[in-house]
């Protein structure tokens, strides 16, 4: 008997695939009414489920636990499992089981979803059958397919943490900084979490300017600053112009792209490495990058408005994803006022506070971290907001010319369901805004 531990979007998707597959298995949530609970007893109804605290009877007769990624290492039916030696399994390294297509992974602290989406792209331009999935979009399991050629997977540190088999063609840990350490006893821990990527790679792909990632002889490399050599990926200036380089080999100029920021110029390297890996048409890796225009809620231009621009970055919850948008901004507006705010989570502010004290006019501060931030914040002006709308009606009342920038550098859980949430809501204030 297998078990699998959660009713959200993951554990809806192992439940679904191991029916579909004839394979036993009963399901527990430790909530007590898991959103999706109504919608899983109608599509699969015969199959046990269990909610509330967790028991240790739940592991009676089970062979193989599958986990969700959103249950942590020291939750009790976790540790319970591994004294009982029971195998606790990710939904990736069951998908690896049965996959029939080369997979792709990507991980990181950031960008690894803009890269995800940007590879995938990049491969059904050049005539590839391609699923994009894991930790962006569909669960793995909801990807499989006899059609598919080829495999694009966003995977999590959560992910990795369960996941001991998984064989992959090629990958990328883009970044690692601070996150998630709520999660790990350690920075040290979840590094090595990300890093864990590497060891099922047939081939790698290694980002030099990332000090944690080591650099490695049997891999191939990328870099704003690579050295050229004929298969690493880097960039080069000249003549007052950047471009993108293979080797020597120029492949296109950086302002040729639609996306900003220094750091989408090192996912878009990531994304070409990647895809050279693999052997797709660079005219038409190229050619993606000229049109991609980024993922929904990551530093998403949403419109202007009496000389105003509005950028939607919900999706920065730790510091260093707003201090990322802010740096790409600040390189082309002279007035920024940042909506900010949210659950803080356990890492070093200082460096964005001292960039918005040097750099930005004004920060609008929301949620349950603004007095915190506002302690930090002692050059740029400072207002508080208890709802998105009036965020953003206060903002556009502290400038006529210049950005608002929503990048909140927190979660969103004390106001929103998740950033998805927050961004539309941010969205929504805006085009109230337009017709005020």
């Amino acid at each position: 008997m297998k078990l699998v531990l959660g009713l959200g979007v993951t554990g809806f998707s192992i439940a679904r695939f191991l029916a579909k597959q004839n394979i036993a298995f009963k399901l527990a949530d430790s909530r007590s009414q898991p959103t999706l609970l109504s919608e899983f007893s109608t599509e699969l109804p015969g199959i046990k489920i269990s909610t509330g605290d967790w028991q240790p009877s739940l592991l009676d007769d089970v062979d193989e636990v599958f986990i969700s990624p959103g249950i942590a290492q020291s939750e009790s039916i976790v540790i319970w499992a591994r004294e009982k030696n029971i195998e606790i399994t990710s939904d990736i390294e069951l998908f690896s089981r049965f996959s029939q297509a080369p997979i792709i992974g990507i991980t990181g602290s950031n960008g690894k979803s803009t890269v995800t989406q940007l590879l995938g792209e990049m491969a059904r331009a050049s005539g590839k059958k391609t699923a994009i999935g894991g930790n962006i979009g569909k669960p793995a399991l909801d990807c499989l397919s006899d059609d598919i050629e080829l495999y694009i997977l966003e995977l999590s540190s959560y992910q990795l943490d369960y996941t001991k088999k998984l064989e992959l063609l090629t990958g990328v840990v883009l970044n690692i900084t601070p996150d998630h350490l709520d999660r790990y006893d350690s920075f040290e821990h979840y590094t090595s979490s990300k890093l864990s990527l590497y060891q099922y790679c047939q081939n790698l792909v290694i980002n030099i300017d990332e000090p944690l990632i080591p650099a490695k002889t049997l891999a191939v490399h990328f870099g704003l600053d690579m050295p050229k050599t004929d298969q690493n990926f880097g960039t080069v200036t000249c003549h007052g112009s950047c471009y993108f380089l293979k080797g020597d080999d120029v492949l296109m100029g950086v302002d040729e792209m639609q996306l900003i920021g220094e750091h989408n110029v090192a996912n878009i390297l990531a994304a070409l490495t990647l895809g050279d890996q693999i052997g797709l048409d660079m005219s038409a890796m190229t050619g993606c990058v000229k049109t991609f225009k980024g993922l929904e809620h990551r530093l998403e231009w949403i419109s202007q408005q009496q000389g105003v621009e509005f950028y939607n970055d919900s999706k920065a919850t730790n510091a260093l994803s707003t201090i990322t948008a802010l740096k790409a901004l600040i390189s082309k507006h002279e007035n920024i006022v940042l909506i900010a705010g949210g659950i803080a989570k356990e890492e070093s502010h200082a460096d964005l506070f001292e960039l918005i004290n040097r750099d930005v006019v004004a920060t609008v501060l929301i949620g349950q971290s603004a007095n915190e931030f506002e302690l930090g914040i002692n050059t740029a002006q400072t207002v508080h907001a208890q709802t998105m709308q009036e965020a953003v009606s206060l903002a556009k009342g502290m400038i006529n010319n210049g950005v608002i920038l929503l990048s909140p550098a927190c979660a969103s859980f004390d106001m929103f369901d998740n950033f998805e949430h927050r961004g539309n809501a941010f969205k929504q204030a805006v085009a109230a805004e337009l017709f005020n």
